[in-house]
């Protein structure tokens, strides 16, 4: 049986860093409001003439790097992103002229914030299924090019980055990605949203001055849509892999928000710290976020050969899944 091993990771964080003080025009004592509600205490963004292939190039060359493979050896090249750097062409195609991934074909796919989960997924599936031998699935976002610097209940959350992991065919039955979960709900597509920003409604002056070319989100809605379905991923993930929460190593949450951690936790009686987390530092990094902490903690030596990984990602669509992975 053909499984999908992950043999390398990379991540690219950008260098300019923001606390929270930064949004002190928006509310008062900043980083207190902000840190007791989210678990933030500060995020990364990028330059004005960083684009999300930029970050999603460093962390590909990373993750190559890590597998100690070639670009050329890339059949395929899924990037996940909400953030590309124009509606068209493919930012993943930019990725590959980047890195000279020139035997590899290249295309983008948006869930948005579960949009590394869902990369992972196709190239799971693009492995398992006999065609291709190794896939190059990234996750990259570029909030700051799209928040509303005036709604104090979304500019806080989000940060900027990229993450990627290299999985390429393996016979080893016990190791690579073991099980999936991943689902849709499109009725909830208005709670997640940039109102002007296709073909629905076109950018315009008025749009733009109405402030709907930026994001959007009902911040109440998608909190309880999260509570819901984190804790179905894993029900769903342990009963088809025949195990327990308690017989997995780590989970990689999207990161998102503290609380819902805290509120998963206390729900299976799972250690607060075998969740894996950077959203302190990071913010909600979109896409990027799983994948970003995936090859953070593959690179510093947490996760181990042997290890089994939960990761699990959640977001506008509605969309949410995950992945079991032994390392």
């Amino acid at each position: 049986m053909i499984r999908a091993q992950v043999i390398g990771s990379g991540a690219c964080s950008p260098e300019r860093v923001v606390t929270n003080a930064f949004f002190e025009n928006l509310v008062e004592n900043a980083d207190e409001w902000i840190f007791s509600r989210t678990g933030i205490r500060e995020r990364r963004f990028a330059r004005e003439d960083q684009a999300t292939s930029d970050l999603a190039t460093i962390a590909a060359q990373e993750a190559l790097k890590s597998a100690g493979i070639s670009a050329e050896e890339i059949d395929c090249i899924v990037l996940g992103t909400s953030t590309p750097d124009m509606c068209l062409p493919a930012t993943a195609c930019i990725v590959q002229k980047n890195i000279g991934a020139k035997n590899a074909f290249a295309f983008d796919i948006n869930a948005v914030c579960s949009s590394f989960v869902y990369a992972m997924e196709v190239a799971d599936n693009f492995i398992t299924c006999g065609k291709y031998k190794t896939v190059l699935a990234i996750g990259a976002d570029t909030y700051s090019k799209i928040l509303d610097f005036q709604d104090q209940s979304t500019c806080p959350l989000f940060g900027d980055g990229a993450g990627a992991a290299v999985l390429r065919a393996t016979e080893e039955a016990d190791k690579g990605v073991l099980c999936t979960y991943m689902r849709s709900d499109g009725n909830g597509w208005p709670l997640i949203r940039v109102p002007s920003s296709g073909s629905r409604k076109p950018i315009t002056a008025e749009t733009i001055a109405l402030r709907e070319n930026t994001f959007k989100m009902a911040g109440k809605q998608v909190y309880i849509f999260a509570t819901e379905v984190i804790p179905e991923i894993i029900v769903e993930l342990c009963k088809k892999a025949g195990i327990t929460p308690s017989d997995l190593t780590y989970i990689i949450p999207h990161q998102a928000n503290v609380r819902m951690i805290d509120f998963i936790a206390k729900k299976f009686g799972y250690p607060k710290e075998r969740f894996l987390l950077n959203l302190d530092r990071c913010g909600n990094t979109s896409a990027a976020s799983v994948a970003l902490v995936m090859a953070e903690n593959m690179h510093n030596g947490t996760i181990k050969p042997g290890d089994l990984v939960l990761t699990m990602g959640f977001g506008g669509g509605l969309s949410w899944g995950g992945l079991l992975i032994r390392f």
